[in-house]
């Protein structure tokens, strides 16, 4: 697989700033009781069966801390594990890489669990013409990060920021009515005040404002918490005419049933929101 991306400058800034936050360089433990010449090996730990994402933050972490620190991945990015299987090995100053342990595994574990839980999304609809995206529900500051991780578990991009696509969703439209202004002037207005190659999308509750959004030539229409019958019904409706985006209470349990409606695809916020960190671990072994 050929990874995403991953903007070396904006990763070291992301880890400095979590290690400042975790004050690294400060630590009163480490500072008293490890000597600052001794040194140190360790290994990384898959603690159950997932796809690994966040190797080179783990590593820029460890590197922030102390540049001599040697980081050697066993798996890649993108990579499946196995419970109990040898990800990485490392080697350097004992105090620098307990410094810089848990800021590492945090990065790891979370981005791997995204990725994992993006894969297992992806397998629910292998076989149909769906692709599985991503939203701005993300924690702050992590957005680059998180996005890639939905990437390396073959998941898609949705917008990146408010500035990356237009999205007119309800409380847009409640604005503009209350100006006495409808759909068809929400998408006048947004092709009106951005660039021309912006796609336009309009959220939509219900098939009347699907057929609203068509007449009004949206590009995209999120159907919001539809039923599988509502958005098969909506598919055909938008077929030649808009792409359709599946979005609201979808889960893994209803993910493949939204799939076989033929929407173009399906955005999941949990993957990001609310995903479940992979278990992985560092043991460090200080040498004599």
């Amino acid at each position: 697989m050929r990874l995403p991306f991953l903007d070396s400058v904006q990763v070291r800034t992301m880890v400095e700033a979590a290690l400042h936050e975790d004050g690294a360089w400060g630590d009163v433990t480490t500072g008293a009781l490890v000597a600052p010449e001794q040194t140190g090996s360790g290994v990384v730990l898959a603690k159950e069966a997932g796809v690994l994402a966040g190797l080179p933050v783990m590593a820029a972490a460890f590197e922030a801390l102390d540049a001599t620190i040697q980081f050697r991945p066993r798996v890649w990015d993108g990579g499946r594990v196995r419970a109990g299987e040898e990800i990485a090995d490392l080697r350097g100053p004992y105090a620098a890489m307990l410094r810089a342990e848990r800021v590492a595994l945090n990065f790891v574990q979370r981005l791997s669990g995204i990725a994992s839980a993006t894969a297992r999304a992806v397998e629910l609809v292998a076989g149909l013409p769906v692709r599985i995206v991503d939203t701005r529900k993300t924690i702050p500051g992590m957005r680059m990060l998180e996005k890639y991780a939905i990437r390396v578990g073959g998941g898609h991009n949705h917008r990146f920021n408010l500035a990356d696509g237009i999205l007119i969703k309800d409380n847009h439209l409640a604005a503009l009515r209350a100006r006495g202004l409808g759909v068809a002037d929400a998408v006048s207005l947004a092709r009106q005040g951005a660039p021309h190659t912006l796609r336009v999308e309009v959220e939509a509750d219900t098939l009347d404002q699907v057929v609203e959004a068509l007449i009004a030539g949206a590009d995209i229409i999120l159907l919001d918490n539809m039923s599988p019958e509502q958005m098969r019904e909506a598919v055909s409706k938008c077929r030649g005419r808009a792409l359709t985006e599946a979005s609201g209470g979808i889960t893994l349990a209803n993910l493949r049933a939204a799939a076989e409606t033929g929407v173009d695809l399906i955005s999941l916020g949990a993957l990001t929101h609310s995903v479940k960190a992979l278990d992985i671990s560092l043991d460090l072994t200080p040498e004599v």
